[in-house]
Formats: C-alpha cells, structure tokens, sequence
C-alpha cells in the first residue's frame, strides 16, 4: 500500500521558493563505529549490545557522528520491503511521533533521512540490553529494581499522556537499559495519538500484555479503551520480572473472546513472600477495571507503597539502580545477530556500489515496458512525503529563538555574525550512503 500524506512539519518543509533538494542531501555524516571513513557502519554482530535483537525489517548498526563523535543506534528500514508488508503507514506514523517528543526515560529519535532504498532512524544508544534478554539470562530482579522500573516508567507514561500518545506496546522487549541499569521505554511502531476525550478502539499490542478493556471493546464494543492500557502492561511486565512468568496464560494463538472470559474469571495469585507494599502497588496496577487502576503520576506519587521515593531525584536520574548490565559482554544473543548477518542479502556498507548499479541500469531501460510502476509510484511517493529531522539543529533554533532581541547599538552587529555563521542548507553527506554526485 503506497504511503498517505505525511503531516509535515513547519520545520521540515521547504520555504515559498526553495527548489526541493533530494533527501539524501541533507543526511547528516555518519560513520561506523570502526571509524572507517568507507563504510557507513559495521554490520551489527559487534554491535550486539545496542539491546534489541535484530529483525528482517529494522536493521540496526552503530553509528558515529562525525562533527561531535556522539555514537547513536542506527535503524534502516527497506522501502521495497515496506510497501510489500504494508508497513509503510507504520513507520510514518512512528516517525512522525518521535519527532514530537523527547523525554529521559524514552529512546528518542535525533535524525531521520533517507535514499533511494531505505528509511533511518538514528536514536539514543543504550547499551544495556532489553529486559526481555535478561529475562531470558534468567536475572533474578529485586523488588527495589522493579520498583525503580514501574517509577521510571511512570515518569516516561506520564510525559506521553501530556503530548495525547497511547503507546500500546509497553513489555520487556521494549525496555531498554543504559550502561547505568535505567530503563528506556522505545518502539512506538504501533503508538497513538487521541485528543480531548477520544478513545481509541483499534485492536493492537502484543496480547499477554495487552489490557482486558482492549478485548472487551474489541468483542462487546462500547466506548473504546485510553491511557491506562499501559499502565496494566506495566503491571504485567513487573509481575513477570519478579516471578518468571505473567501474572495470567495468556498466548498470541489465545482467541479474544476466550480473553475476555479469563479476566472474569481467572484471579492474579501474588508470591507470599512479596512484601506488602510491592502486592499492594502490583494490584493497583494490574486491577481489571480501568476506571479503579493506577494510571497517572499522580495516583503512583500518592500510594503509601512509593511514599519513600523521591521523584525530583528520579526524573533526574539521581537513582541508582539496583541492576547494573555487565559492561564486559554482549546484551544480546551473538548466535542470531551473526544469522541476521548472514541473511542480509544487501548489507548497508555495499549500498554506494549497489545505487550507482541500479542507477546505470535504470537509466538503459524503457520506462513505457517497466512492469512495476505501481512498487515505483509507492516509492516516489515515500521520498516526497518522508520527513527529514535533525533535533540537533532543532534545538540550535530552539536557543536562538529564546535568546533576548538585541538592542539597535548591536543589530548591525547581530546581523552581520549571523550571516557569517549561517549554517549550509545542506549538511556534508556520508559518501556510503550516496553516491557522490547527490553532494554539495
């Protein structure tokens, strides 16, 4: 399905009378965590520990920004691949998310950009892992630790209620630590945004950790589900970091309608060795009645059972976690890193050679006798509507605009240095990514 219109945003489009640049000109310079000026980034098996294992449609690498040598996780989508899994609209509505938002408990977006083949997505780099992985690594998760989790992640739900985002997809998968042992909320593949009294109804998430109202709307109709669908995955996710298991059997093969009984009928039992305060905060949260769940800052900050936490130090950081990754070894499974590699049939560090290819070959065929104008009117239409970012620049502007206005004895000044420091339209491309000719 060719992708609809994206919103653009002010910042993202071109002024009255600008001649449209292709995309790739505005990408910013990457190179790959070896440093090699040659290749745009390694393949990902050594870079492993960046948390979430691979899959076939997001590839991911580290990457290095040249000009600061900040290291980011790079996300590159296949357009082709994307139209024919019909995940075009998905990405978009992603992107045009995180390039709203921002917070510290999130895996935030800080480039977008394009080519001729893929999407990217270049985010924060965490390098602890996912807890889905230590889960697996079978960590044994205090109290305190989970309890440090649901807060921060009360932190992070709570900034997305204020921008109207329902991110629907709240598991261990999509936590990520950083080297420190604080938790990241990421993949807003599947995310929403309702306004003022909305509800949504549409059928999404991963089922063991999906809300009962979502099911219940779902079969029975009614008015549709909000905000506190997250907070029961929190719920969910805490209980299974604790014990091993989720609180009810639920699996992806599990009918709805068979779901909408079990939350009638099935009972959450609690470990009698929990202390009271965890129970108390777990049943708050995991309270099938949306209406009676925990689901705001303030209900966490009010509970008895988190009256000790210090939230200012929190949303700081301040915390230490009673978890820490071990920095000495990979966050991830290796095994299927170096399968993914393997499989990928058109690595990203032979793209230059692969574009100037395929460019030579268009060029030397009939366009009239092309039996895939349908695959090229979808990707014509995913480079016009694609939205470049850049949240570096965006905050340069963001500075400027709250700087004070200089008085007249120095506007003839301000004006010249701001001509003499004006910043390029177009930022230095990265010689992998395009071929040489898209530079200026």
């Amino acid at each position: 399905m060719c992708p609809p219109p994206c919103r653009r945003r002010q910042l993202a489009s071109p002024g009255p009378g600008t001649p449209e640049m292709p995309a790739r000109s505005r990408a910013p310079c990457f190179s790959g965590a070896s440093g090699r000026r040659g290749c745009l980034c390694r393949p990902y098996r050594q870079a492993a520990r960046g948390g979430r294992c691979l899959t076939t449609r997001r590839t991911v690498c580290i990457v290095q920004k040249r000009d600061t040598e900040k290291m980011y996780a790079m996300k590159y989508m296949n357009k082709q691949q994307c139209i024919e899994r019909d995940e075009v609209r998905n990405v978009f509505r992603e992107l045009e998310i995180l390039q709203e938002i921002e917070h510290v408990f999130l895996v935030n977006l800080w480039y977008s950009f394009q080519d001729e083949e893929d999407m990217f997505m270049v985010v924060d780099l965490l390098l602890g892992g996912d807890l889905r992985y230590h889960l697996q690594q079978n960590v044994q998760f205090s109290e305190d630790t989970v309890r440090l989790y649901i807060c921060e992640m009360a932190l992070a739900l709570d900034y997305l209620r204020s921008q109207h985002i329902i991110h629907r997809d709240v598991k261990p998968d999509n936590i990520l630590l950083d080297e420190q042992g604080h938790a990241h909320l990421t993949d807003f593949n599947i995310a929403t945004i309702i306004k003022d009294g909305e509800r949504a109804t549409a059928l999404a998430g991963t089922k063991p950790y999906m809300a009962p109202e979502i099911f219940h709307s779902f079969v029975n109709g009614g008015t549709g589900y909000s905000f506190e669908v997250d907070w029961w995955s929190v719920g969910v996710m805490a209980y299974e970091l604790l014990r091993g298991w989720r609180p009810y059997d639920i699996h992806s093969s599990n009918a709805v309608e068979s779901l909408v009984q079990l939350f009638s009928t099935v009972s959450v039992q609690y470990v009698p060795t929990w202390s009271k305060e965890m129970v108390a905060l777990l049943r708050k949260l995991l309270t099938v009645n949306p209406e009676h769940r925990f689901s705001s800052l303030q209900d966490m900050q009010t509970a008895p059972s988190l009256a000790h936490v210090l939230w200012d130090d929190l949303s700081e950081k301040k915390v230490e976690p009673g978890f820490v990754p071990n920095k000495g070894r990979l966050h991830c499974d290796p095994t299927f890193e170096l399968e993914e590699m393997i499989l990928e049939s058109r690595p990203l560090h032979k793209k230059k050679k692969r574009l100037a290819k395929n460019k030579s070959r268009d060029s030397s065929r009939d366009s009239s006798q092309s039996e895939n104008d349908y695959l090229q009117d979808c990707l014509d239409a995913i480079q016009q509507d694609f939205v470049i970012f850049n949240r570096e620049k965006l905050k340069r502007s963001q500075e400027l605009m709250s700087e004070p206005l200089p008085g007249p004895e120095t506007s003839d000044m301000a004006d010249s240095t701001a001509d003499s420091e004006a910043e390029p339209t177009a930022l230095p491309i990265c010689g992998s990514i395009c071929p040489s000719s898209g530079s200026s």
